[in-house]
């Protein structure tokens, strides 16, 4: 069976919300949005490569599924992360969405966890969540997250949406590996204790 990995951008203070560009996610008037881009580098931009382009498979939010869709069709196809997002499977966990417009496409059922066990199951290869907070802090309650991939930011926001969410299940995690970027980002990859390696 294939492992559930989150790889995601998160600040000093846990929070997701927004990354790329300032409409992103205005939920809760969080405004703002864009914050990793004076950080990425090129160590940044491998990683994030290397981890789409490595991947099985996607599990995608509803918001972040509608963000994919608008521009990854119509990325460079010679670039391996691009051509590999665009044919790789993209499992879409939402209540309100009927027409999945990008290619490879699957609307989730209603029963999440067997779903994404489901998913798992027909890959050996990795499945990979990328944003998708809502999606993601529903995961993590459900212990349905093999390993993090962290990249944390030199920032504090002080305000949006958390990866771990407050009042949520104490957990413990194992770090497995770090590395530092010349900007000052951090990856860090964690597996739940019980599972670390």
């Amino acid at each position: 069976m294939g492992q559930l990995v989150a790889v995601e951008f998160v600040s000093l203070d846990g929070v997701m919300q927004s990354v790329l560009s300032e409409g992103e996610d205005r939920d809760g008037g969080f405004d703002e949005g864009g914050w990793v881009l004076p950080y990425v580098d090129e160590v940044v931009e491998r990683f994030m490569s290397e981890a789409t382009a490595g991947a099985g498979a996607l599990l995608l939010g509803r918001r972040t599924y509608e963000i994919f869709a608008a521009t990854w069709p119509y990325g460079d196809m010679d670039d391996p992360a691009v051509a590999a997002m665009n044919a790789m499977p993209k499992y879409v966990a939402s209540r309100t969405l009927e027409d999945l417009p990008w290619a490879g496409s699957v609307l989730l059922g209603a029963d999440l966890v067997e779903e994404v066990g489901r998913a798992k199951a027909a890959s050996e290869a990795e499945t990979v969540v990328l944003g998708s907070a809502d999606l993601l802090r529903t995961l993590v309650e459900h212990d349905l997250v093999d390993e993090y991939r962290l990249l944390v930011f030199p920032l504090v926001l002080g305000k949006g949406k958390k990866l771990f969410a407050d009042g949520g299940t104490p957990r413990r995690l194992t770090l497995t590996a770090t590395r530092s970027t010349p900007s000052g980002v951090l990856i860090n990859t964690y597996r739940p204790a019980e599972r670390a390696l």
